[in-house]
Order: C-alpha cells, then sequence, then structure tokens
C-alpha cells in the first residue's frame, strides 16, 4: 500500500475554492492544499501542487516496460522532437533511425532526432542495468547527449562552467518569465536540486515522484537549453525503473501541454501539468 506522501493531508487540511472560482466541479478540483503546505512545497521543489490522480498509469514488468519502449521509441522520438518546433514528420522519423537520409530537412533537425535517439537508447540501458538514478550525473549525462550540437555547454548545470545568465522563459500566451538564479558556480542550482531529491525520497508513490520531479526541473530550468527534454527523459526513467509504464505528452495536445507549462511558469503551480502529464500514458 502507498504512504501518504508530503502532498496528502487529511480532508480538514484543505479549504473548498469558491464555486465560481472552481475550473470544475469535481471534488479534486474544488479542494487547495493547506497554506502550510504549499508554502514548504515551494520550499523543497520550487513548485506547488493540488491532488493529482495517478492510477492511470499502471504497473508492469520492467521488462515488458522496456519492450514496449523500445516499440513505440519513433514515435516517442517523434512526438518530443515536434514538441519542440522540429519538422520531421512520424515516417521521416523512422526513416532517420533506420539509417536512411532524410531529403528536404535541415541538418539541425535530424540532428536533433539522431540525439534524441541516442539519449533514449541510453535511459534504457541505464535502466535495464539498474543504474538508472533520479541524480544529477545521470541528468547531467542525459543532457549532455540530447543537446550536444544545439546548447551551450551541454551536461552542465547554468553557471557552472564559463557561461553565466540563461534560464529565461518566454509563455505560449506572450510574457517572460525568468528561471531560478544559478548562483555562484551554479552553486544556487545545485542545493535546489539537492532539496528537490531529499524532498521526493520521502515519497513512497514513484509516479508521483517522476512527475514532480519534472515539473521542477522544468520550472526551475536547470540547464541553458533541453530542459523540458532532459526532464521527460528523467521522469521516463524513474517510472520505467519503478515498474510502471511511460508517460508520453502526444503531440496532439501541444495547446494543452502548453497551457499547463504557462501556469508553471507564471504561477509556479504545477497541478494543471501534474494532472495532465497523468493523462498521458502511452497506448
Amino acid at each position: 500500500m502507498v504512504k501518504n506522501p508530503k502532498w496528502a493531508r487529511s480532508a480538514d487540511q484543505y479549504a473548498k475554492r469558491s464555486r465560481a472560482g472552481s475550473r470544475d466541479s469535481s471534488t479534486e478540483s474544488r479542494l487547495i492544499p493547506d497554506e502550510s503546505v504549499v508554502a514548504q512545497q515551494l520550499k523543497d521543489t520550487g513548485v506547488s501542487w493540488s491532488l493529482f490522480d495517478v492510477g492511470r498509469i499502471r504497473p508492469s514488468d520492467i521488462e515488458r516496460i522496456r519492450f514496449r519502449f523500445r516499440r513505440h521509441l519513433p514515435e516517442l522520438i517523434w512526438n518530443t522532437a515536434a514538441l519542440e518546433g522540429n519538422h520531421f514528420t512520424l515516417p521521416e522519423v523512422k526513416t532517420l533511425l533506420e539509417g536512411v537520409t532524410v531529403g528536404g530537412r535541415r541538418l539541425d533537425e535530424a540532428q536533433q532526432i539522431l540525439a534524441l535517439s541516442e539519449a533514449y537508447g541510453r535511459l534504457d540501458e541505464m535502466v535495464g542495468a539498474g543504474e538508472f538514478a533520479l541524480s544529477k550525473p545521470v541528468s547531467d549525462e542525459l543532457h549532455a547527449l540530447l543537446v550536444r550540437h544545439e546548447a551551450i555547454e551541454a551536461g552542465s548545470f547554468r553557471g557552472e562552467r564559463e557561461v553565466t545568465g540563461g534560464g529565461t522563459v518566454h509563455l505560449a500566451s506572450g510574457g517572460v518569465v525568468d528561471g531560478t538564479p544559478h548562483g555562484e558556480g551554479g552553486e544556487l542550482l545545485r542545493e535546489h536540486f539537492n532539496h528537490l531529491i531529499s524532498y521526493l525520497s520521502s515519497m513512497d508513490d514513484p509516479r508521483q515522484r517522476a512527475l514532480i520531479y519534472f515539473a521542477s526541473a522544468v520550472r526551475r530550468q536547470f540547464y541553458f537549453d533541453g530542459n523540458k527534454r532532459t526532464a521527460r527523459l528523467m521522469m521516463t526513467g524513474e517510472l520505467m525503473s519503478s515498474g510502471f509504464e511511460v508517460v508520453s505528452v502526444p503531440f496532439a495536445r501541444k495547446l494543452e501541454f502548453n497551457e499547463a507549462l504557462d501556469v508553471l511558469f507564471s504561477r509556479d503551480d504545477a497541478t494543471d501539468l501534474l494532472r495532465f502529464l497523468s493523462t498521458c500514458v502511452l497506448d
């Protein structure tokens, strides 16, 4: 049985929203955490959230999950790339992964697809060897593979090497939001990462750990670029290594994804994003 994580409080610790301010009529969406709970969430993870249901993310045998992961790899890569604005179609992704050059496409887009393939392959190896962990070394290694053709100082947090600044996010709805300051030599980001991992280690449900990790890592903007892709791989690794099916954001739901991200960045509220992700289980 899954124990209550830090966010799971008794009913008397939640306040009902007014009907006018409610987004829907469900009990879940009309409950908000106690202020002290929100404050602790923000302190440890940089985001807050209300209740979200992970029941659709089903348990399974790890080897079966890895088999399904590899079978759906072209689809996973295409969805990830398309959400980044890559113009490759799914058939073209399959062709490129088979080692055949696709004419009429930009080199940088092809490189992005191949880098995604290599990073997803490395993740599968880590899970199979029992080497995956929600850790900075794992995240840095995957990031270095993912964005080696496109990002500044791939494989390092912002501020850890020569380049400083970064972390600015442009909202889909317009406007700009700053990422978390990195501090001297990236010290603040490393501190935030350690707080996040410490918080997640007290949570007994790997599905909640995985999704909250994604939301926090995306909001913190640990890297100069490739934060969503890296966080998605880390979320996937935590689910697979814990014996749960993969979450994959389909390109067809890009609008919902972007709207949830806008709420995350503008309010530091991950609730919409977490509820959205929990419905994106790989078929």
